[in-house]
């Protein structure tokens, strides 16, 4: 698959290869949840660079040290040459022999919990070869994971022999959804978004669906076939944490089925409430749960907050995999996709919501106003709104309605839908009385003519949704 999106991400690697250049060694720490593309990112810049890239192997240290110096020979000849005892030994020799050869690097080490398994002193020696050998050299060093709580430990935590030292501290997120078309040669709006549904923003994901000319197809060959790719993708996810986040399954496979407040994920695990919090914190570090609080609300409010998964291929693997594992290997091919057809609008309705409300930011030009994050809205059996946004100033409301529509709608349903839109009022929220308020309509497809509903109502499509959702 062609590389994608990561512009601003090599941009910053770029601008420490520009500083290396000029003698100044430094750090660079990059984590993100496995499949996000760390190393096709860091393949990318070692291209540019011409820098070193060493995946880290589970084995013991003397050999994961002597596969590390083979890499460096092909860099620094004579490298390997020698049996290197400890890891100071082998970092010492580093710095040494990349300052006689003026190499700057970058050395690159990938997946560094693998040799933390096996050498927990590696941190602090790390920290000495940063301040110290590497420092002097200009050697730019970059250090890689997929451990979010390991990686983030080693740099973020005030008490790490790491914290402070890294130029560049990099927390991949998954791709933008208006890169997917181009990913997976699409030109459909309408298909992009049933693939998102399916593969969010994870570049991996894409690049096994990229073979497939139909989704749900994809989705029954890599994830519902028992042999498929991604068949247990969420164990293989949640093992590879260190310290292993295995025992967070069943929070997953509660919120997948339906429970979203605190409570309900206690009742149907059968613990207390009040026992949650450490394990929901940890999913969301992981990227796998987000936790959702109506607009307007204190972000550290509990009373309303819901818990959700956060990412479209967890929504489908829990929703058709984890509660039917043992039909899944009995199933022919054909009940596989009849399964998937039956949980696609719902999978893709929920998708498109979260593609409309990243919009928002995006469309200052469409709305004549630049409107902050949006949030959904509801409160008691009142109504609910799919999107509520103001602006940064207070001065303007955009209230939005999102709809999942299979079809194209006529213009008479366009204007119901508007009419019932409106029809709800305004959410009881703290806002200027005087600020205009702005209705947005969001459907995958509209009609090739549709009426202008008036000023500050707005109709948006896949295609301009999609359109914004680029860096």
């Amino acid at each position: 698959m062609i590389f994608v999106n990561r512009h601003r991400e090599l941009a910053r690697l770029d601008r420490v290869a520009k500083a290396a250049k000029q003698g100044e060694g430094s750090l660079v720490v990059i984590w993100g949840r496995r499949r996000i593309g760390k190393t096709r990112l860091l393949l990318e810049w070692t291209q540019r660079t011409g820098g070193l890239f060493w995946v880290a192997e589970e084995s013991a240290a003397p050999i994961q040290r002597q596969y590390f110096a083979e890499a460096v020979a092909a860099h620094l000849a004579g490298f390997a040459d020698v049996e290197y005892r400890d890891w100071a030994s082998l970092l010492s020799r580093l710095a040494s022999d990349a300052a006689k050869a003026r190499w700057w690097g970058p050395v690159i080490l990938d997946e560094l919990p693998y040799l933390l398994s096996e050498s927990p002193e590696l941190p602090s020696m790390l920290q000495r070869f940063v301040d110290d050998d590497a420092k002097r050299a200009g050697l730019v060093v970059a250090l890689a994971g997929s451990s979010q709580h390991l990686m983030q430990g080693l740099t973020l935590d005030e008490n790490a022999p790491l914290y402070g030292r890294a130029r560049e501290l990099m927390r991949l997120s998954p791709i933008l959804a208006g890169h997917l078309g181009r990913a997976l040669a699409m030109r459909d709006p309408f298909r992009i978004v049933e693939a998102y549904a399916l593969w969010g923003g994870i570049p991996r994901y894409w690049e096994l669906a990229a073979p497939f000319r139909n989704s749900r197809k994809a989705a029954e060959a890599l994830v519902l076939d028992p042999l498929g790719a991604l068949h247990d993708e969420p164990s293989r996810l949640l093992a590879e944490e260190t310290p292993s986040a295995l025992g967070l399954r069943p929070l997953l496979e509660v919120i997948g089925a339906g429970a979203h407040r605190v409570s309900e994920i206690a009742g149907r695990l059968g613990q207390p409430a009040t026992s949650l919090s450490r394990s929901l914190s940890r999913l969301q570090e992981l990227d796998l749960v987000t936790r959702e609080v109506p607009f307007g609300e204190p972000e550290r409010s509990g009373k309303r907050a819901l818990y959700k998964l956060a990412d479209p291929f967890m929504r489908l693997w829990f929703s058709l995999v984890a509660p039917k594992r043992a039909l899944l290997l009995q199933a022919p091919r054909a009940m596989r996709l009849q399964l998937i057809d039956e949980m696609f609008p719902r999978l893709c309705a929920m998708a498109w919501e979260d593609l409309c409300r990243q919009a928002v930011p995006r469309l200052a030009k469409k709305f004549g106003v630049a409107f902050g994050p949006a949030q959904r809205f509801w409160h008691g059996t009142g109504p609910e709104w799919d999107v509520v946004a103001s602006d940064p100033h207070g001065h303007a409301l955009l209230l939005g309605e999102v709809k999942w529509l299979t079809h194209i709608p006529s213009s008479s349903a366009i204007e119901k839908m508007v009419h019932a839109l409106m029809a709800k009022g305004t959410p009881p929220i703290q806002h200027s009385p005087r600020a205009p308020i702005h209705h947005a309509l969001f459907v995958p497809r509209l009609p090739s003519k549709v009426r202008s509903p008036g000023a500050h109502i707005h109709l948006l499509d896949a295609r301009t949704v999609l359109a914004s959702l680029h860096d």
